[in-house]
């Protein structure tokens, strides 16, 4: 008898952690992936006014309160016109479960699971937690994933493919054909698209489309969050969608490892969702500007990097050792093979911090590039 799971001996820690835990105290932190933007008010005061009156002293039902699905199902009708049915939302604890819902109920071993490379770090783990198959697929020049490389790569054991837009690390928005294109992929091959929305409000070109509203079959499932669109990190809510039989297949693993999501959280992001949308709107402009400023600098430095079309990361290609170097300088970025071996080249950089720090930043970044390359 082994001492542990083959199946998690078969991942590691985030190189996205391991780069924080070597960054001084002092550091520019340009690697953490939140939001500096304080959580709505009018949020926290709809958790603060529910712990208070008493009304999360009890399990909430196991998909969550009936008035939170609601509301995820206004502003799924409201901001992008889909249809949602309440009743096959699930409040999970943050997007990070989310995802693992849908992997867990969709994916058998041996099964293979397609998503970007680089991607987010979740998706290979969590296909190897389900004894699943990663197939990572590379992306086009500009970061975007391209529909026919995901065709392609499907053969008869693949149980799902992985669209995030826009996306994490690249900060990437697939235009609305590519959407079409994917939602087109999962009806005649039959494979599950799970597609990861949870930055769908922060973007500065284009416009935010989901496969859900193309798919004339159900193999689509979205995943969403409060966590970015609303600086909601630490309070750990999302959500997953779906047609009713697949809910009720992911809700059988989440009634077992969550039971339900935190019900004072759930308060809060009925709030959010429902309230007024300037901080939203704010945070959204703030992050545009940020961006154009540290794209300019990162140019002047002389670094090659797509320009991103929403989320709040750049991913520039560097150097050799650039990112080890920036680190001993005093800023942390994340390396871009830690997002899978096609970010090898690269390195991702979190424009999610104040506007005196990323110039501060850029200033050390424009020293290093100039003694490493």
């Amino acid at each position: 008898m082994t001492e542990f799971a083959a199946r998690v001996e078969g991942i590691s820690i985030s190189g996205i952690r391991e780069v924080f835990e070597a960054a001084g105290e002092d550091a520019i932190n340009l690697g953490l992936g939140q939001p500096d933007f304080p959580t709505p008010e009018h949020a926290r005061s709809a958790a603060v006014e529910a712990i208070q009156s008493g009304q999360v002293d009890a399990y909430t039902s196991n998909k969550g309160t009936e008035s939170l699905r609601e509301a995820i199902s206004h502003a799924y009708d409201r901001d992008h016109g889909i249809d949602v049915d309440p009743g096959n939302v699930i409040a999970t604890s943050g997007g990070s479960e989310a995802l693992h819902l849908a992997v867990e109920a969709h994916v058998d071993p041996g099964e293979e699971v397609i998503f970007p490379d680089p991607g987010f770090v979740s998706y290979d783990a969590l296909t190897r937690l389900a004894d699943g198959v990663p197939k990572p697929v590379p992306l086009r020049e500009d970061l975007t994933l391209d529909p026919a490389t995901v065709e392609e790569t499907i053969t008869e054991d693949t149980a799902a493919f992985v669209v995030n837009s826009p996306a994490n690390p690249t900060g990437a928005v697939q235009s609305e054909a590519d959407i079409r294109e994917f939602a087109r992929i999962a009806d005649e091959h039959d494979v599950l698209c799970i597609s990861d929305e949870v930055y769908e409000h922060i973007v500065f070109e284009g416009e935010h489309h989901s496969p859900i509203e193309y798919a004339e079959s159900d193999n689509v499932v979205v995943v969403g969050a409060c966590s970015k669109t609303y600086s909601m990190t630490g309070w750990r809510l999302g959500w997953v969608t779906g047609s009713n039989r697949r809910v009720e297949r992911m809700l059988r693993v989440h009634q077992y490892m969550q039971a339900c999501a935190s019900a004072p959280a759930q308060y809060a992001a009925e709030a959010a969702l429902t309230g007024p949308r300037e901080p939203v709107e704010e945070m959204v402009t703030a992050f545009e500007e940020r961006r154009d400023v540290v794209l300019d600098g990162l140019e002047d430095a002389g670094l090659s990097v797509p320009k991103p079309s929403g989320a709040f990361y750049v991913m520039p290609k560097v150097p050799d050792g650039w990112v080890d170097e920036l680190i001993d300088s005093g800023v942390v970025a994340v390396p871009g093979d830690a997002f899978g071996a096609n970010g090898a080249g690269y390195a991702r950089l979190s424009y999610a911090t104040g506007m005196e720090e990323l110039k501060e930043a850029l200033a050390i970044i424009d020293d290093v590039t100039a003694r490493v390359q």
